[in-house]
């Protein structure tokens, strides 16, 4: 069942090319042209002709096209925030050991939190864009092209969420998130303030910055716990 995405984009372009665009009529009432689909049951139907030759099919497949490519982008931006955040961690944390200024650890919280919340929007616009195609434009690419009750169009969107172990990986993803986006600047925190600062507005910066990341993290948990939820069947 695991066809490609372009694979099944390109059999409904040949289909909804096949099966609408049939034939043109005349309308008696209104003297516009008319085209018209017709089903396997032979039932035919008028639909208003599309304007530039341009089927209503074409525009859901060329609108499924361009927001999986934005969706392509997110991934590989989001995943390449992790690694960004590995990177920030070991260079702050480098720094202030050769300095020997454990303030400068306190560049790092504000530098999770970014990367963080950066992080969150990305991951929500990504589910957000699968949640678009199997709920709205899968629906109306099958109802324009007339295609059987129960056909599911691209199908992998929701196979790929009813995999037995799906919830466990979430589950562990929400972790990982967890502990490079809090977890981290906590430690840096806790090594700050045990390091006996007696300037009173770092370590005031440093009870406001922790405050911050809690925030964070009851943020990545709230974000993530729609996806936790495990899909029982393909509807």
């Amino acid at each position: 069942m695991r066809h490609s995405i372009d694979d099944d984009a390109s059999a409904l372009v040949h289909f909804v090319r096949a099966r609408i665009c049939s034939a043109f009529l005349a309308d008696s009432a209104t003297g516009k042209r008319v085209w018209t689909c017709a089903d396997r049951a032979g039932k035919i139907e008028g639909v208003a002709e599309p304007k530039h030759g341009i089927s209503v099919g074409e525009l859901l497949l060329a609108e499924y096209q361009s927001i999986k490519d934005e969706q392509r982008s997110r991934i590989g931006f989001r995943d390449n925030l992790l690694y960004a955040t590995l990177a920030v961690v070991a260079a702050i944390t480098a720094a202030a050991a050769q300095t020997k200024e454990p303030v400068m650890l306190l560049a790092l919280p504000p530098a999770c939190i970014v990367l963080g919340w950066t992080y969150i929007v990305n991951d929500e616009k990504i589910s957000a864009i699968g949640q678009y195609i199997r709920e709205e434009l899968g629906p109306r690419l099958t109802q324009q092209a007339f295609l059987r009750k129960g056909f599911v169009p691209f199908g992998w969107e929701k196979v790929h969420r009813i995999d037995a172990r799906r919830r466990s990986r979430k589950w562990i993803q929400c972790l990982i998130d967890l502990t490079a986006f809090c977890g981290l600047p906590i430690a840096v925190l806790a090594a700050f303030w045990v390091s006996q600062q007696n300037d009173p507005l770092p370590v005031a910066l440093s009870v406001l910055e922790g405050l911050l990341v809690i925030g964070l993290g009851i943020q990545i948990v709230l974000y993530a716990k729609p996806s936790l939820k495990e899909p029982s069947s393909i509807r």
